[in-house]
Formats: C-alpha cells, structure tokens, sequence
C-alpha cells in the first residue's frame, strides 16, 4: 500500500529536492521493515498462509522493483543492472509457482542477504548523501547484484530438485 506514496515522493523530489527524497527514503525503508514484521509474525504465530507465501514475495518485489525502475529512470542506477535483478525476481516467483503443489522452497540465508543488500542499495540512492558518498553506491549494488544472481542460481537448483522429488513421488503414487 507504500508503493504509489513512495513513487509519489520520488517523483516529488526529482533527485534533486532533498527534502523528498529522505521522505521517499524513509517510506521504502518503512514498508521494507513492514513487509519483514509481517513475516516474521506470521512465523512466530503460524499465521502463514497459502495466500501469504504467494503474495507475500509479490510484494516484496514489487516494492525493490519500482525502486530500481525508478532509480535507472534517474540515471542513477544502470537499467542492465534493473533488468538483471528484475529477471531474477520476476523468475524465481514464476518458478515457485511453477511446483507450488510439489511444496514451497523456504527464503535461504543467501536470499535473506540478497533481499538487505538490495533494500540498503536502494536506500542509499535515495538517501541525499553529500557527493563525496556517492561512490558507495555504485559499491552496494554491485554487492547486491552479485548475491542476487548467486542465490538465483541456488534457488533454480533446489526448484529443479523439488520438483523432480515431487515428480517421483506422484509417479510412485500412481504405480507408473
């Protein structure tokens, strides 16, 4: 529900009001927190949902890609590196529906890296810094970049592993 506020501020500060952008820095950085309390009380609580594991991840990159697709359009951020992440992201939650009836794969600790160091990247750029910081941008994301094709590689691996277990399980079932 952040995401049109947060798009709004950025839009409002066109890089360059800095007064908006540490209000578009921190609504990221609250709905970033806001999306972790939930699935975290969730756990606590075995509050989760089918609903929840779907929309959940939905969320999540629907936050950090309207952040980067914001900051290429500033030219703050190269789109290849946009599009890289957002291949990954966009991937990986096709590939859990993909064997969802096989069971869900649980976020690894590379995942829950990737996911602080693209919300610390992001918030960086938002963040008004004086110029003499800017180069620790550049530094982030490239750290974020790395462990997101990284743990993307892992979770194609264990989906491919899911869902041929899955596969000879109901093969097994059936007699064939």
């Amino acid at each position: 529900m952040l995401i049109p506020v947060f798009v709004m501020f950025v839009a409002l500060s066109g890089f360059v009001h800095d007064g908006w952008r540490l209000a578009a820095c921190g609504v990221f950085l609250v709905a970033s927190a806001t999306d972790w309390l939930d699935g975290y009380l969730a756990r606590a609580n075995d509050w989760v949902t089918p609903f929840g594991k779907i929309a959940d991840p939905i969320a999540d990159k629907a936050l950090t890609g309207t952040a980067l697709v914001l900051l290429s359009g500033y030219h703050l951020v190269p789109w290849w590196v946009t599009l890289v992440i957002l291949v990954r992201e966009i991937g990986i939650t096709l590939m859990r529906f993909w064997v969802i009836r096989y069971g869900v794969i649980a976020a690894s600790r590379g995942g829950k890296v990737k996911t602080v160091l693209q919300i610390g990247a992001i918030a960086w750029y938002l963040f008004p810094w004086p110029e003499s910081m800017a180069a620790v941008g550049p530094w982030l994301m490239g750290a974020a970049l790395v462990v997101t094709i990284v743990t993307g590689a892992d979770y194609v691996v264990r989906v491919i592993a899911l869902r041929r277990k899955g596969r000879r399980a109901a093969e097994g079932s059936t007699g064939a």
